[in-house]
């Protein structure tokens, strides 16, 4: 192919900045933005380090972040977060990741195992539990670049999940939902506590909430469970944590197949202009038919493609959530669907962006 008829992305017409605070006040953007709120992994095979080196290295792990976003142009910053978070923190362990496959820390031991384990838990030390300590390292790194720190919010129900194993739980939410009731309690105290912590050491005005929910997926429990035990302590959570001053939870993951619980999910509070994302497993018309009037839209790429399929099919599947994704009132950004694959190709990754240049302009 002659070099001149290779396509060429097409210049910006905002910087990330500019674009990201009009986006914020309502106001017209150049194009859609591109993001993604699990690439930590991804990042790391980018720039040669270890996935590990993601949870063990605050450094390592702020720029591998920042210059693959940086490379592709994706929109936010940096953060640090992992879908195991809880059994750690409150005396389990978890396995760094090692081998070829492994791309996230594992759950090796619940802290709970037992109906007495469950009665007999307290809340940790949030200065010392689990990764929270690499978490507050991480965030100072992120404050000293000038960045907006995204302290994680682990959701009530999969911090339990995460504690005593999904499949207990389920039983549980059967045979002793007092139990679950109590162990959800712990955990949205809990995750107030580590919110608070970040806004007593960094103010809050450069404070925003980030959530990633997983086990609450309607391929796990069931929209009349979500009401019951996943609801509440979500409003909880979300109330109390935006009172200490927080403007926005920015982002709210909503991840697997979660539309029958749409209608719950839009009872919650996300602040002011809210974020939030949605696996593919959830259509975008109708994130966008309950989200769209009060908060911006992010999504939802199916990740597997971005592994296994070819650029062609990127290509067309990020054309399809654009396209969907622009009618979004409050704003859209281009996501997969959850994280990006560590071992996805590269080249996968850039059509996205390509996808953008050829569908995604406003003007």
């Amino acid at each position: 192919m002659e070099l001149e008829k290779i396509n060429r992305i097409k210049p910006d017409e905002m910087t990330s900045t500019e674009r990201m605070d009009a986006l914020l006040a309502g106001k017209p953007i150049d194009r859609v933005p591109l993001t993604n709120f699990g690439i930590r992994e991804f990042c790391a095979k980018n720039v040669g380090y270890t996935i590990a080196d993601v949870y063990n290295d605050p450094e390592k792990s702020f720029y591998a972040q920042l210059w693959t976003m940086e490379q592709y142009g994706f929109q936010l910053e940096p953060n640090l977060a992992y879908a195991s978070y809880g059994s750690w923190e409150f005396g389990g362990e978890v396995k760094m990741p090692s081998g070829k496959w492994e791309q996230a820390p594992q759950i090796k031991r619940h802290p709970i195992e037992t109906e007495a384990n469950a009665w007999d838990l307290t809340l940790p030390d949030i200065t010392k539990a689990g990764m929270l300590p690499t978490m507050m390292q991480f965030s100072k790194i992120v404050e000293k670049n000038g960045l907006p720190i995204q302290p994680f919010v682990s959701p009530p129900f999969t911090t339990v999940g995460n504690l005593c194993g999904v499949e207990r739980l389920c039983r549980w939410m059967y045979k002793k939902p007092q139990v679950v009731h109590h162990l959800l309690q712990l955990a949205t105290d809990h995750a107030v506590a580590v919110a608070k912590h970040w806004v007593d050491t960094f103010g809050v005005e450069n404070v925003y909430a980030r959530e990633g929910t997983a086990t609450e997926s309607n391929q796990i429990i069931s929209p009349k469970h979500f009401e019951r035990f996943v609801l509440p302590y979500e409003k909880q959570l979300h109330e109390r944590i935006l009172s200490l001053g927080i403007k926005r939870f920015f982002n709210c993951h909503i991840c697997g197949d979660e539309e029958m619980n749409l209608p719950y999910w839009v009872q919650v509070a996300m602040g002011e202009l809210g974020l939030v994302s949605f696996d593919h497993d959830t259509d975008l018309d109708e994130s966008i038919k309950y989200f769209g009037e009060t908060c911006i839209i992010a999504g939802n790429i199916n990740t597997s493609v971005l592994q296994t399929g070819t650029p062609q099919e990127v290509y067309e599947l990020a054309r399809q959530c654009i396209e969907k994704g622009r009618k979004a009132p409050r704003g859209f950004m281009l996501s997969a669907g959850c994280g990006v694959p560590p071992m996805a190709p590269p080249y996968n990754i850039y059509m996205m962006r390509k996808a953008i240049d050829d569908f995604g302009w406003y003007k």
